[in-house]
């Protein structure tokens, strides 16, 4: 019995060990829409979503091949040199990426193709995406090196919000729709 007990102890106390060390390593990947998910030198957020049938108007009216979907979103450059950020993509709870549109006529505040900020700025509009109606999760990149980079995901529910609220900015006198 004593020489169970001798040898039960050691493996008991190695299977503390590893779990302690697995529980120190771990990071959290999936967020939630309103939280500020680091990844990197970047720090996203994700503040509004909305659904919309059409972009512009008039003449200039586009039609989508499913729904229009734009994300509002605030990403700050926390390092101490110049970053660009990556297109974004949307993933389906089926596993299937959209990437953003690169067309974002019509839309008010449109963040843009080509995004570079500095240290210490923040860059506020909004991503573009053509999708079927669902809920997703949006793919945050680092900014990184092809190959190194990391990433993070912001769960966004289905919400049939049909026109997107106007939203205050935090940058006094800009006014996001």
């Amino acid at each position: 019995m004593l020489k169970r007990v001798g040898l039960a102890l050691p493996a008991t106390l190695a299977w503390l060990c590893l779990a302690a060390c697995n529980h120190q390593n771990s990071t959290q990947i999936d967020f939630a829409m309103g939280e500020k998910v680091t990844v990197g030198p970047l720090t996203y957020s994700v503040i509004d979503a909305s659904w919309k049938s059409e972009l512009g108007e008039g003449y200039k009216l586009r039609s989508p091949n499913q729904r229009f979907f734009l994300l509002l979103v605030s990403v700050t450059n926390g390092g101490g040199s110049e970053v660009s950020i990556p297109l974004l993509q949307l993933e389906a709870p089926n596993g299937q990426v959209f990437p953003e549109i690169a067309n974002g006529e019509g839309v008010d505040q449109w963040i843009g193709l080509l995004r570079t900020i500095g240290p210490a700025q923040t860059l506020l509009g909004r991503l573009v995406f053509d999708v079927p109606l669902t809920s997703y999760r949006l793919r945050l990149v680092d900014g990184g090196e092809p190959g190194f980079e990391r990433y993070a995901w912001v769960q966004i529910p289905l919400n049939m919000n049909a026109e997107a609220p106007t939203f205050t900015s935090p940058f006094p006198g800009q006014t996001v729709k």
